[in-house]
């Protein structure tokens, strides 16, 4: 299957994370290399995250590991494999200069700063309108 980037066909991209409906948290896979991943995501009324018409800090950490999933999860479907299960195993740094809300469109940047034995550590960075609101840096861990 031909697939061209941007993408924000959502059943392809919940095909390449483990997280199912309601707890998506990407929409878009926008660039992709081996070490680097851009996703969007637009927040609706109706997600799980949304408490007064805001996406809470928790739901931004949520995003910013399902962007780090988008990112192994292509690198599986570019291989012909089917995406593996993963998690969190440490968040390292979150800081929060804004939280977004119903309708905003973020824009969240993976650098992978080392990646050995199912262990990857991140940077990532997410953006409002080019205004950097989230930062981490977490390890996620591939089952």
């Amino acid at each position: 299957m031909e697939v061209a980037l941007p993408n924000s066909d959502q059943n392809f991209v919940e095909k390449l994370i483990p997280q199912k409906a309601p707890f998506v948290m990407v929409g878009e896979v926008s660039e992709y290399s081996e070490n680097h991943v851009i996703s969007g995501f637009t927040i609706q009324e109706d997600n799980l995250f949304v408490h007064e018409g805001i996406f809470q800090a928790s739901g931004l950490i949520e995003h910013q590991a399902q962007t780090v999933a988008l990112h192994t999860g292509y690198k599986y479907f570019l291989l012909g494999k089917e995406s593996p299960t993963g998690y969190i195993g440490a968040i390292k740094s979150f800081e929060a200069d804004a939280l977004p809300k119903v309708g905003d469109q973020l824009v969240t940047e993976a650098t992978i700063l080392n990646e050995m034995l199912g262990v990857t550590l991140v940077e990532i960075i997410t953006k409002i309108n080019d205004t950097v609101i989230a930062k981490s840096q977490m390890k996620t861990v591939v089952k």
